[in-house]
């Protein structure tokens, strides 16, 4: 497709999906939850069928191809294997969810968010936090601010940490760039949000209380079960790694998608890892974190919908100026040619938050050159902007980062009545935009 000549009829299945998920949860949550895969085809259908007699089926089947194999496997594969080797991993015990204790959690998360990415802190530490807070009777603020601190803004720091930065770090970028250029900007973020729930989580602390039975029996100690998927998660860094650094000519041809030899070796020890955290996890590990596959087929069905349906939405972005998007080009560009950092920073943040954030990062940085060796110096406020913009934005709704919606799914199978699509919108806006304003006037004018 040529996204210059592509009319924004073409963007319509994709914005559908984006209400579907928007809206049938709120006014029909019985057929939603019994049919969302099904919603997510139809959808993904709505694009390839016109695509097919427009274009051809020739067409139509490359750009399935493409958006599975080149985008939509990797970046499943990876959120399955950190799903299945966090969910081995069981921290024992009983924590009491008072205002401290919950504002520890959400500050290791933080931490463990660049290291171990957002999917793997998520999944590691939402299961505790939700024990440790079964005698609360607020504590769905809990979950909302872990859903920014740890599924997002926390991993901003390295390539692990979140998709877009590993799709920098493979166009060029060096690992530790983000850790050295947007770190004050992340500690600011995360200082400013833990304060503001430790203020909030003592208040409804104070006036409510909890309730006068924990559900969850002491224990004498804190403990971890499943060690052995400790070190499974040092494979899946290093798989992640490897795929970035080792160079291959070796590249297969699947219908005009090119697949590496480095990317292959990772997608298949990924796989290999997931079963072998499978097999060794005792069943009793499982059963105590209440290990289930529901939220990971609610985010493969899902994705795999936006991935086909983004399609034509990302071509008409990377056609510029001569494309329907033009006025979102124009927006980020100086009237001398010179990239513009806050609105880099806007645009890429706000089209995170309801786009993927992986390929609006790819769009923006291709947009700013493309040329790494530059990015990271002549225009290094650029690509801050960007890289900020990406994984700080993708904690403004629900699918904006794949953990958003699989912490949610957890958290609603624990019996957290969770905000509906524009209810944690509006948890956002509130919270998170202020800040997202005082950062570009700090650091992005």
């Amino acid at each position: 497709m040529d996204g210059a000549t592509l009319s924004v009829m073409w963007a319509l299945p994709f914005a559908g999906l984006l209400l579907s998920i928007a809206l049938l949860p709120l006014i029909a949550p019985h057929f939603w939850h019994g049919h969302y895969g099904k919603v997510a085809l139809g959808w993904a259908l709505s694009f390839l069928l016109p695509l097919m007699a427009v274009f051809g089926s020739s067409s139509a089947a490359h750009e399935l191809v493409h958006a599975l194999l080149a985008e939509y496997v990797p970046f499943i594969l990876l959120l399955v294997a950190l799903f299945t080797v966090s969910g081995g991993i069981h921290i024992s015990g009983n924590l009491h969810g008072d205002p401290r204790t919950n504002t520890a959690i959400l500050a290791i998360g933080g931490l463990l968010a660049s290291v171990m990415g957002t999917t793997g802190a998520s999944m590691l530490l939402i299961r505790p936090l939700i024990r440790a807070n079964d005698n609360r009777a607020h504590k769905v603020h809990t979950v909302v601010f872990f859903i920014f601190i740890v599924s997002n803004i926390g991993g901003s720091l390295t390539p692990l940490g979140d998709p877009p930065l590993f799709l920098g770090f493979l166009k060029g970028v060096d690992f530790f760039w983000t850790a050295r250029n947007i770190l004050p900007e992340t500690l600011l973020l995360v200082a400013a949000l833990l304060a503001v729930f430790y203020l909030l989580d003592r208040h409804w602390y104070r006036k409510e209380g909890v309730l006068p039975q924990d559900p969850t029996p002491d224990t004498r100690r804190i403990g971890i079960d499943g060690g052995v998927n400790f070190i499974l998660l040092v494979g899946v860094i290093g798989l992640v790694l490897m795929s970035g650094l080792w160079k291959s000519n070796m590249v297969f041809d699947v219908y005009g998608t090119s697949v590496g030899l480095p990317g292959l070796v990772r997608d298949v020890g990924l796989v290999v890892l997931t079963l072998i955290s499978l097999k060794l996890t005792a069943a009793p590990v499982h059963a105590a974190n209440q290990f289930e596959w529901e939220p990971m087929r609610e985010v493969a069905k899902l994705f795999a919908g936006i991935f086909v349906t983004i399609a034509p939405v990302i071509t008409m972005l990377k056609a510029g100026a001569a494309g329907p998007f033009a006025a979102v080009v124009a927006a980020v560009t100086l009237p001398g040619g010179e990239p513009n950092p806050p609105m880099y920073f806007w645009a890429t943040g706000l089209l995170s938050a309801f786009l993927d954030n992986a390929p609006t990062y790819l769009v923006f940085f291709n947009t700013a050159g493309g040329d790494a060796d530059v990015l990271m110096t002549a225009r290094a406020s650029t690509l801050a902007a960007i890289s900020a913009g990406a994984v700080f934005m993708g904690a403004v709704s629900y699918i904006g980062n794949a953990p958003n919606l699989m912490v949610k799914a957890i958290a609603e199978s624990r019996g957290v009545r969770m905000p509906g699509f524009f209810g944690y919108i509006g948890w956002s806006c509130t919270i998170l935009l202020p800040l997202f304003v005082v950062c570009t006037f700090l650091f992005f004018r």
